[in-house]
């Protein structure tokens, strides 16, 4: 078949991030929609790209020091994948990285005089402060992430609040906005939500909470802790989902304050129905990161009818219309813990903000990528090309 489109990122499965699952939500509905897709990525340990029904064209790649499971690809020492690349016919790259991945695409837009599209997904300046000692060192980097997006034809964010963090880093082009979905739209019957409850051994009493995320101190997993330290005197139960550098410190301080009976870390869950009960089985989705652009796994929680508590200052925040399809509390830990609190004693609110939340902020992928693919073609277009051609229904 025909390649028609590249999606290219640091980050696919088995590696877990919300932006390996834009990318992968992506190549599934637009292969159904279109087909001749590829996706351009690091190999992974313990990958199994048999499983898809599109192209996923893997370079050599080397783990990433205190930031298992992930790697930096090293496309250019990769003679084999650099064959393959070439000689792709695609019609429109996507960037959905300013690194590694995100170059090789912009040199592939280049060489084949095609539209590069790049996605601005995260708050990089956070990353490079973590593991670079100097402020000026920083700001080169984000200098040159600012360049890459100069190049490209269009630069999307999943939502409005994102605009401001790629003007505060320098970028002053034209920018879209092209939400995220989700993958766990459906209407699900009350017996769903009371079955996920039992398989987790939730009691009817108990008031549950749910992370679900990278297990880093940038997501500000230590306000969580810290604020179930301060809600011992009611009924929780709390389960982390995910994994990161901090995991072992986090399982620490939650033995430290003797939490270990009411929290349960659940390792990274691959298995997309078995997410779903831990997000149909919580009350609240706990989220107080401000390192995020578009939490998608607010979405998700959503989806499920579980709504979210995030800081007000937050960037993925605002999506949210407090005390409507979410909660919303300034950036402190003692606002944090009382609407925690506070909800745990009201849950016909709960349940009323979680019924608004599915309806309002849940989209579905297939919905959104069939947007996509018409902007591509508007993309394409521009550069007087052939359009990527939609099968006939």
């Amino acid at each position: 078949m025909e390649t028609n489109i590249g999606l290219f990122n640091e980050s696919f499965p088995p590696i877990m991030d919300g932006v390996a699952i834009c990318v992968e939500n992506y190549a599934k509905w637009m292969q159904k929609m279109a087909g001749g897709v590829s996706v351009i990525t690091p190999s992974a340990s313990g990958a199994d790209y048999s499983q898809y029904d599109f192209e996923v064209l893997d370079y050599f790649s080397v783990p990433v020091p205190f930031r298992k499971p992930y790697v930096a690809g090293i496309g250019e020492v990769d003679p084999t994948f650099l064959a393959k690349i070439v000689k792709r016919p695609f019609k429109i790259v996507h960037a959905h990285s300013p690194f590694i991945a995100g170059r090789i695409a912009s040199h592939v837009a280049s060489l084949r005089n095609i539209p590069l599209v790049a996605t601005f997904h995260s708050k990089y300046r956070e990353d490079f402060s973590r593991v670079i000692p100097s402020d000026l060192l920083v700001n080169q980097a984000i200098k040159l992430v600012v360049e890459f997006y100069e190049r490209a034809d269009e630069v999307w964010v999943p939502q409005e609040s994102v605009i401001d963090v790629l003007r505060e880093y320098g970028y002053k082009g034209p920018v879209e906005v092209v939400m995220n979905g989700s993958d766990l739209v459906a209407d699900y019957p009350d017996a769903y939500f009371a079955d996920a409850r039992n398989k987790l051994g939730i009691a009817p009493d108990e008031f549950a909470l749910l992370f679900v995320g990278q297990h880093i101190w940038e997501k500000n997993v230590r306000m969580i802790i810290d604020a179930l330290e301060q809600l011992k005197d009611i009924r929780f139960r709390m389960f982390f989902v995910g994994t990161g550098y901090a995991a072992s410190e986090m399982k620490k301080l939650v033995s430290e304050k003797g939490l270990d009976d009411r929290v349960t870390f659940a390792g990274v869950i691959k298995d997309r129905e078995q997410l779903k009960q831990y997000y149909a089985a919580a009350d609240l989705f706990l989220f107080p990161s401000l390192y995020d652009t578009d939490g998608i796994v607010v979405k998700e929680a959503a989806a499920l009818h579980t709504p979210s508590v995030m800081l007000e200052t937050a960037t993925a925040a605002s999506i949210l219309q407090n005390d409507e399809n979410g909660f919303v509390v300034p950036d402190s830990l003692e606002a944090f813990t009382e609407r925690v609190r506070t909800l745990a004693g009201d849950p016909e609110r709960v349940r009323r903000v979680g019924l608004q939340a599915s309806r309002t902020l849940v989209r579905s992928w297939e919905d959104v990528v069939g947007e996509v693919l018409d902007r591509y073609n508007h993309i394409i277009g521009r550069k007087f090309l052939i359009p990527i051609k939609k099968p006939q229904k």
